[in-house]
């Protein structure tokens, strides 16, 4: 039996507060880095939670903080169900969250993208007119006739 969404993502932000407080406190394990957890998805059954997070570092520090993850599940997760207090503690499972590569590649491009523009931007202003100054052709007044005589 699905819940309700609304009760669904109640529940996936709960679970998002007291993993990311587990790993500040309670999980002392020195191959866990900078975590953060960004997101929590449940299932509609509740049966399986998918848990987001990043880590600042290199990849050691991701290495070492997936490894970390993995064994402090069990502690994790039975405090989820402590303090969800559901008939059925959902699995949990840990996904290193792409988000800040993707935003590092798009500013990236944003930046070359910004220098490509101030470029040409450059190069418009140091360039003179092909052909004539004016190239367009103005109609001939009575006055240039005048002038021909």
């Amino acid at each position: 039996m699905a819940m309700n969404q609304t009760r669904v993502n109640q529940l996936a932000d709960r679970i998002q507060v007291i993993v990311a407080e587990m790993l500040e406190r309670r999980v002392k394990d020195p191959r866990l880095g900078f975590v953060t957890v960004t997101e929590a998805r449940l299932t509609g059954d509740l049966r399986d939670a998918t848990v987001f997070y990043t880590v600042l570092g290199g990849d050691q520090d991701h290495t070492g903080t997936a490894v970390a993850l993995e064994s402090a599940k069990g502690l994790i997760r039975s405090e989820v169900g402590r303090r969800l207090g559901l008939r059925h503690t959902p699995s949990l499972t840990f996904v290193a969250d792409a988000v800040p590569e993707n935003a590092k590649h798009i500013e990236d491009l944003l930046r070359r993208a910004r220098d490509s523009d101030a470029e040409v931007a450059r190069r418009a202003a140091q360039a003179s007119p092909a052909g004539e100054a004016d190239p367009y052709r103005v109609p001939r007044t009575d006055e240039d006739l005048a002038d021909e005589d």
